[in-house]
Parts: structure tokens; C-alpha cells; sequence
């Protein structure tokens, strides 16, 4: 049997973010290369799309994980069949992958889809990247060190000097930002957000939800219904970072077990104050 592996450390992980945000805006660039309109090439079990992008996209990342961190497992929405020793726990340390969250959205054209890596150790995320290729943008987050928001240039390379961190903001007094799906808008999630009077609603694709909340310019993002892990891993890790909070409905913090068989979150709320999480 193969030696437990040590929780990672944050500068272990650290150390992997600069190497690791290359790979991913690699990646986004080869989603942008493809054309939108003929990359569907058919649906999963699930009912879900897959296209040429997430394909592309999976490779690049699963190819470039395997160079950096090749003693850490993958696990990514088009390889569900990964390594089973994450599973029955001993492997601590893993990644999760999403190659494209929000394909529905790239198909239709819409650019707020994107591309998810996160590394979570000790069943909760430490480290993760969020890439949006269509809006030239990149969050990244180290939880206990930061996160921050970074623009991607013309040929889809990180351009360093447009670094800028990035912090959740106090949530206001009067009217307040909900960061809703535009696809998965459930009657539970209404109801948690007309519970608290004053919403406006903001309608916005994938991951890029945490990332806004991150940022400060939406105040929480509310999830009543099942969804995976590599859907929010590296959103949750960008908020962790940025100062935010994550919680079940019942404010109970969420743990990510990595199994390929069984990888559902069944509900969530990514708070930006994690005063009114405590508070809720």
C-alpha cells in the first residue's frame, strides 16, 4: 500500500501557484482558439454537455499538473475514473479540475465560463485558480496569504504587472449583491435570499460567482442545490483567501472528500462578510 502523503503545507503550495496559473491561461487559450459553434460533440450521462474545449482544456491542465506535482492525484470532470486511492483516504492531497465550468454558457456564446484548478489537502482547499479566457481575467488565491486578480494579455499569457489584490467587502446595510446562476436557479435558493430583504439579484455563469464575491462586487453567492466538487473547489479557495467564508445551509464549513464515485456538495453558501455567516 502506498504511503499516507502529508497534508501540504502553504508553502509547498505557494510555490506551485506561478507554474500552475501558466498552465491554466495555456489552457484558456486553447479554449479560445476553438470555435464556440461546431464544439459540441455530445452529451455526458448526466445530461451536461461536452465540447472540443473541455477536451483541450483538460489535456493542457492534466499534462502540466502531471510536470509540476506528479506525486499529487487528479481528479477532473472528463477523467472521473481517477485514482480510487484518494478515495478510501490514502492519499490526503489532491487536485480537482474543471476544465470548463459553464459550458452551456461557451456554447451559447455567453463569456462568463471558466476554467477551474484547485488543490485541496486535508479535505479543504488551500490553493485555487479561476481563468474567465473570454474576459481576458484570472483570480488565484492561497488561503492564509491572499488573493489576488490578474488581466491576461492579448496572446493569453499572464501579464504580472496588472496584478491587483483582492478582498471581500463588509456586506451593506440596505441593498445587498446576490450572485445567482443563470442555469440553476433553485426555489430553496430564492427562498434563502428573500429571507433576507433588499437583494439584487446578479445573474452570472460558473465560478466566476466566487470570484466576484471575492473581489467585492457582489456580497454573497447562495447554493441550495447539489453541484461537485471540482464545480466550486477553486472558487471556494479564491474566496477563503480574499477574506470570505464558505458554509452549508446549516453554517456548518464544507469538506471535500475526493471521490471519484461520490464527489457532490449538497448545498452551499459563499458568504463575502463572514460576519453575517456567523450571523445567519
Amino acid at each position: 500500500m502506498q504511503a499516507r502523503q502529508p497534508v501540504i503545507d502553504q508553502a509547498t503550495a505557494a510555490a506551485l501557484m506561478t507554474a500552475l496559473s501558466d498552465v491554466v491561461a495555456e489552457a484558456g487559450k486553447a479554449v479560445l482558439a476553438i470555435d464556440r459553434h461546431s464544439a459540441k460533440l455530445e452529451d455526458k450521462a448526466d445530461g451536461s454537455p461536452l465540447t472540443q474545449a473541455d477536451l483541450a482544456a483538460d489535456n493542457i491542465i492534466v499534462a502540466g499538473l502531471a510536470r509540476l506535482a506528479p506525486q499529487i492525484p487528479v481528479i477532473s470532470e472528463e477523467r472521473v475514473s481517477a485514482p480510487r486511492q484518494v478515495a478510501s483516504g490514502d492519499i490526503s492531497s489532491f487536485f480537482l479540475v474543471d476544465p470548463i465550468d459553464g459550458t452551456k454558457e461557451f456554447i451559447a456564446g455567453h463569456d462568463d465560463y471558466t476554467i477551474n484548478v484547485a488543490l485541496v489537502t486535508g479535505g479543504r482547499p488551500v490553493l485555487g485558480i479561476v481563468s474567465a479566457p473570454a474576459l481576458g481575467l484570472l483570480w488565484r488565491g492561497l488561503v492564509g496569504a491572499g488573493a489576488e486578480r490578474v488581466t491576461l494579455g492579448p496572446d493569453g499569457r499572464i501579464d504580472a504587472a496588472t496584478t491587483a489584490p483582492i478582498h471581500t467587502r463588509p456586506c451593506p446595510q440596505g441593498a445587498w449583491i446576490a450572485a445567482v446562476s443563470r442555469s440553476h436557479l433553485d426555489s430553496r435558493t430564492e427562498a434563502f435570499i428573500n429571507r433576507r430583504p433588499g437583494a439584487t439579484r446578479k445573474q452570472i455563469g460558473s465560478a466566476l460567482k466566487f470570484c466576484r464575491v471575492a473581489e467585492g462586487a457582489a456580497d454573497i453567492y447562495p447554493r441550495l442545490s447539489p453541484t461537485s466538487e471540482w464545480d466550486i473547489a477553486a472558487g471556494h479557495a479564491v474566496l477563503e483567501a480574499a477574506g470570505g467564508k464558505i458554509t452549508d445551509g446549516r453554517g456548518r464549513p464544507l469538506r471535500f472528500v475526493g471521490d471519484p464515485d461520490s464527489v457532490i456538495i449538497p448545498e452551499f453558501v459563499a458568504w463575502g462578510d463572514p460576519a453575517i455567516a456567523e450571523a445567519s
